[in-house]
């Protein structure tokens, strides 16, 4: 089956990458699949944060059709494997809201969630990572090195 091919915005940075794809750094392409791409979160304090990114242009999962429901439910379920196993985080969350300007392009979040992380940042608490000052950012090579770690995992799988 060929890739999808993104219709792409001016405006969408899911977009962007997707058309860049052969330029993109590792933490940007840890796994490509006909109809997904997972990178790295950008902006993150949470080492592992993992968005799978739709490679065409659609807003919400009721524009999916079977065969790219079918590739998420199974990238998401590599990936939950492959954060437990390279980065020994408790379980994963998996959430999708596409809703910040710029973002409206369809990304599932999945976040390694830590043995030990505080009460107050469990659950949709979380997502507190996501705003936290630059000088708390992983740091690029830590995205690489994790994308590196999580991709040789998920070739590994079935």
């Amino acid at each position: 089956m060929e890739p999808v091919q993104d219709s792409g915005t001016d405006d969408c940075y899911s977009c962007g990458g997707n058309a860049a794809l052969n330029d993109l750094p590792p933490w940007q392409r840890i796994l490509v699949g006909t109809g997904w791409r997972v990178a790295h979160a950008i902006n993150c304090a949470l080492p592992g944060w993992l968005v799978v990114i739709a490679r065409r242009h659609i807003t919400t999962v009721a524009e999916l059709d079977a065969a790219e429901a079918t590739e998420l439910g199974l990238i998401t379920w590599r990936l939950s494997r492959a954060l437990i196993e390279v980065t020994g985080c408790a379980k994963t969350y998996v959430a999708a809201f596409s809703e910040a300007a710029g973002f409206t392009h369809l990304h599932v979040h999945v976040v390694p969630r830590a043995h030990g992380l505080p009460t107050d940042e469990q659950g949709p608490a979380v997502f507190t990572h996501l705003r936290r000052p630059a000088a708390e950012w992983v740091p690029e090579g830590t995205m690489d090195d994790l994308a590196r770690a999580l991709a040789a995992r998920i070739a590994t799988e079935p």
